[in-house]
């Protein structure tokens, strides 16, 4: 385990039971790679926290699209359980084996989150504050996928590789928005984007 001084002591023992859950389920449905999960702590955990930084302090309905392992959104979710920034996780996942997973991640850390185990394109929009997605689609499609889920004066939050300018100018040909790009702290030639003001142009 990594340095786990940014959490409380109750947000990093349900940490904790998230990955021994993951490390359990993993060698059933292929969670995420075993490769990364040897590095889970940085790879997928304090990639996922570092979004909590990007989001104004209000309680809030909080979107997570194709959420699979649950990163991002289960890590916000146990992060912000019971703290005045908690919020409402909705967490979104077709495959039915990794919403099973998520669904027990919910009851054995106490965290409430509603999982709809469908289609992105199927569920009923949300109007998030905020919707995430994390190595799910190229920015194109997720900005489809977040105009159909966010909140008039909502944010998007996309965690991206290398490649994430060559992403944008692609998107920009179908969307417009606001960009805010932040360097990400696990991946050096990474970036987390954050759009807002989302349109069709």
């Amino acid at each position: 385990m990594t340095d786990m001084q940014p959490y409380s002591d109750l947000a990093a023992e349900r940490l904790r039971i998230f990955v021994a859950l993951l490390g359990k389920w993993n060698s059933v449905i292929n969670l995420v790679s075993p490769a990364s999960l040897a590095d889970v702590w940085t790879r997928h955990v304090e990639d996922s926290a570092q979004l909590l930084g990007l989001v104004p302090p209000y309680r809030k309905l909080w979107v997570d699209l194709g959420a699979g392992a649950g990163f991002p959104g289960v890590v916000i979710a146990l992060m912000t359980a019971d703290t005045t920034d908690a919020v409402d996780m909705v967490l979104i996942e077709s495959d039915q084996r990794k919403a099973a997973f998520l669904t027990t991640v919910s009851r054995e850390t106490s965290v409430p989150m509603v999982i709809h185990a469908e289609r992105i394109e199927l569920v009923v929009p949300q109007q998030a504050d905020i919707v995430s997605a994390r190595a799910l689609a190229p920015l194109s499609r997720l900005c489809a996928f977040a105009d159909r889920h966010m909140a008039a004066g909502g944010m998007a939050l996309f965690p991206k590789g290398g490649q994430y300018c060559a992403e944008v100018a692609e998107a920009r040909k179908v969307w417009a928005f606001d960009l805010e790009s932040h360097g990400s702290k696990t991946d050096p030639t990474g970036a987390v984007l954050k759009l807002k003001d989302l349109r069709r142009v």
